[in-house]
């Protein structure tokens, strides 16, 4: 029998459950500013041609575009700080035998990560168990991912969701991070993935995924990617899919690396209307070679207080 800290609950249920604490909102309206004077932060990772890390430009270097007109920067830096992680790992019957490579690369990411984060684990099939909440005790965590019990079907955005109000809710570090762990498509979630993704952009969470998914290219497959593609890059991450679980440990260990070596940009949006409508963000670096800058692609302008 699977021993929790906190007793299995259906997603559905414990997403109601969290909402009574959290702001109401809509899936189709999701408040973000409260007030005139507000700033959109960003999280920022540069890439040269042959997709390696850049760090250490200047302010001078980036310039940053809402819907196509320039921001002025009010906030940089890049510095390695604490941050609060929630790790998502898929505990569906499908992982069964991938269960112990994916614990143990799951902890590889937090030792590879600031000594000062504070990191949740979470566990979901078509329930969602929160083996761990917030702490920096190693001890802990690794207590946490040892507790699973693969059965059952994937609910994974009624994961996310539920992962992303409780980082509003109890993270106490700025910068926001999910890292989702996963072998198959969402089959029985009550929520879309443009609810999330809107969710996950006006809580500035970045995500990224493992993708342990089937090699076979089929209908299923190709959805589960479009899925977790259009989840991370919306938010700033990145999803990484995997040929082979022995490589969940490497790759966990990267993305701890990328999270560590981002920069930080903030501006007052030049346009100040409070009208729900959707921002694009671009921002670009300049350098000696060609630079690419990978953060989240947008947010809504809502203002209005709940």
């Amino acid at each position: 029998m699977r021993e929790t800290a906190t007793p299995p609950i259906p997603a559905a249920a414990l997403c109601a459950l969290l909402a009574l604490t959290t702001p109401a909102f809509s899936q189709d309206e999701i408040a973000v500013f409260r007030s005139h004077s507000r700033l959109v932060v960003l999280h920022a990772t540069v890439l040269d041609p042959q997709g390696r890390r850049v760090t250490g430009l200047p302010m001078s270097a980036f310039r940053v575009f809402e819907n196509g007109v320039e921001q002025q920067l009010k906030v940089f830096h890049r510095e390695d700080s604490p941050v609060s992680i929630g790790l998502l790992i898929d505990d569906s019957g499908s992982m069964i035998d991938k269960r112990q490579k994916v614990a143990a690369a799951a902890l590889s990411l937090v030792r590879a990560s600031h000594p000062d984060d504070e990191v949740f684990i979470l566990h979901f099939n078509e329930k969602i168990y929160l083996d761990a909440d917030f702490t920096s005790d190693r001890a802990r965590l690794e207590q946490g991912l040892a507790a699973f019990d693969s059965r059952g079907t994937t609910a994974l955005r009624d994961a996310l969701r539920f992962a992303v109000e409780h980082m509003a809710q109890s993270a106490t570090e700025d910068k926001k991070v999910l890292v989702l762990v996963t072998d198959g498509e969402d089959n029985s979630s009550a929520i879309g993935p443009d609810y999330v993704i809107k969710l996950s952009q006006q809580n500035n969470v970045l995500i990224y995924a493992l993708g342990l998914l089937t090699q076979i290219d089929d209908e299923r497959t190709q959805r589960a990617r479009r899925e977790l593609d259009a989840l991370t890059q919306a938010t700033g991450g990145q999803a990484f899919y995997l040929h082979d679980v022995s490589e969940t440990d490497s790759t966990a260990r990267e993305i701890a690396r990328e999270i560590r070596d981002q920069y930080t940009l903030a501006y007052s949006p030049s346009n100040e209307r409070l009208d729900g409508t959707y921002r694009k963000i671009q921002v670009f670096a300049s350098g000696p070679d060609g630079l690419t800058v990978r953060t989240r692609a947008g947010y809504y302008a809502t203002g209005a207080a709940r």
